[in-house]
């Protein structure tokens, strides 16, 4: 874990530099991620979250060690060093049993970090913000506690090499996933309360008898004030987040992890990594890059063949078919909800693309436009950056490179900001 490691010294050494923490698990997202970092020679970071990935399966149908070989198999596919490549657990904790009471939904949480450790994650999010159906009330004192209690597990899963492992303390106010419908302001974790996560936290790792896993815990999340809901994006305010730059500069061995940097400009991204936001996390963001570029290509390919996949519409009846990963997201009336399936910045569509129909259109699709170049006439009107590439001779004409440099353009906006 030395690229992190490294992170966190140039920070205290008034040279700040980041990394992209890559929260998909969808397979074009992964391999542009691998083919972004090999072309940039920078370690890649991916991250999953119980929902995705759990001793279940989640809704990939993964549990922590198959989710490990399928991205070590794909990374061997493109070249990329496994050396390079880091793995991370997210908000690890009793997130997905949260209907559950307390002792069984933490018995849960602790298999599934241990599975975690187990697999190889190296990097894990210890995080028990979300109260359980017995939980009358939640005080930063019993979520601390709760996350000892989950790093003690983690450690007595990696007792072969536990100064592997580290550790990320902390939750985002409001949680991730997108901003509350209507919502238009945001609270930056003040100062205090960030200090209060630490000294609790610490003192709770303490009562555990771990204090040499302490040593390890290396970020903390906050909310730093960005977010974004179905149309809205709240931009960083670096002025609004000063006092709390200002306080991590006074923490040995401690940054700050931001979620939901999805959708900040170039400026906003470079601004957080600046202000010790060294860890960026991403992930709506390119899957919603990757759904805007197969929309394009569904458009270029009615235009172009008597038997379209349909793609759009197959998503749609999926979506309405089974919409149990939107319809407590997406409000407003059937016109607003329609909009939103397709073309919310929270990108509910993104649990769609492994249903067998969504698979079978997408392969139609690829089919048809084969190997073949795109139009340049078409791939200008629904592609214009691209068009771009492909003109100057640096991306092939060919619909799955597209797919991927889409994805890989937004992952260069990261890149920007990181490097310094």
């Amino acid at each position: 874990m030395n690229d992190l490691d490294f992170i966190i010294s140039s920070h205290k050494m008034g040279e700040p530099r980041g990394v992209t923490s890559i929260c998909s698990a969808h397979p074009f997202v992964l391999e542009a991620a691998l083919r972004h970092g090999l072309a940039t020679h920078t370690p890649v970071l991916i991250e999953t979250t119980p929902n995705q990935v759990n001793q279940l399966g989640g809704y990939t149908g993964l549990n922590p060690a198959n989710f490990v070989r399928y991205v070590q198999t794909m990374a061997d596919s493109v070249g990329f060093p496994r050396q390079n490549l880091l793995l991370g657990g997210d908000h690890l904790g009793p997130l997905v049993w949260s209907n559950e009471p307390a002792g069984a939904a933490m018995d849960k949480a602790k298999t599934l970090v241990r599975e975690y450790v187990r697999a190889g994650f190296s990097k894990i999010h210890l995080d028990c913000s979300m109260p359980c159906a017995d939980d009358r009330e939640l005080p930063v004192e019993l979520i601390a506690q709760r996350a000892a209690n989950l790093a003690r597990a983690a450690e007595e899963a990696a007792l072969e090499h536990p100064s592997v492992l580290r550790y990320v303390i902390g939750s985002e106010v409001p949680p991730a996933g997108g901003a509350i419908s209507g919502e238009t302001h945001l609270t930056v974790t003040t100062p205090a309360d960030a200090a209060q996560t630490i000294e609790l936290t610490k003192r709770a790792f303490s009562v555990q008898g771990l204090d040499s896993a302490w040593e390890r815990v290396f970020a903390l999340v906050v909310q730093p004030g960005v977010e974004f809901g179905d149309e809205t994006i709240h931009q960083y305010d670096r002025s609004a987040a000063r006092g709390l730059s200002g306080f991590i500069e006074t923490v040995p061995g401690l940054i700050y992890e931001a979620h939901s940097t999805d959708y900040q400009t170039r400026a906003a991204l470079r601004e957080l990594v600046e202000d010790h936001f060294g860890i960026l996390k991403v992930g709506p963001w390119l899957t919603f890059a990757f759904r805007e570029a197969v929309f394009a290509l569904a458009e270029m390919e009615e235009v172009l063949f008597e038997t379209p996949s349909r793609m759009r519409e197959t998503l749609e009846i999926a979506m309405l078919t089974n919409p149990i990963h939107w319809i407590k997201h997406y409000g407003g009336d059937i016109k607003t909800q329609k909009f939103a399936r397709s073309f919310s910045f929270s990108d509910r569509i993104r649990y769609y693309w492994n249903t067998p129909q969504t698979l079978q259109a997408f392969e139609h699709m690829l089919t048809n436009f084969g190997k073949t170049a795109l139009p340049l006439a078409l791939l200008s009107q629904y592609l214009p950056e691209q068009y771009k590439k492909v003109r100057g001779g640096v991306l092939t004409n060919h619909s799955r490179s597209l797919l991927l440099d889409r994805v890989m353009g937004v992952l260069g906006d990261y890149a920007f900001a990181c490097r310094g």
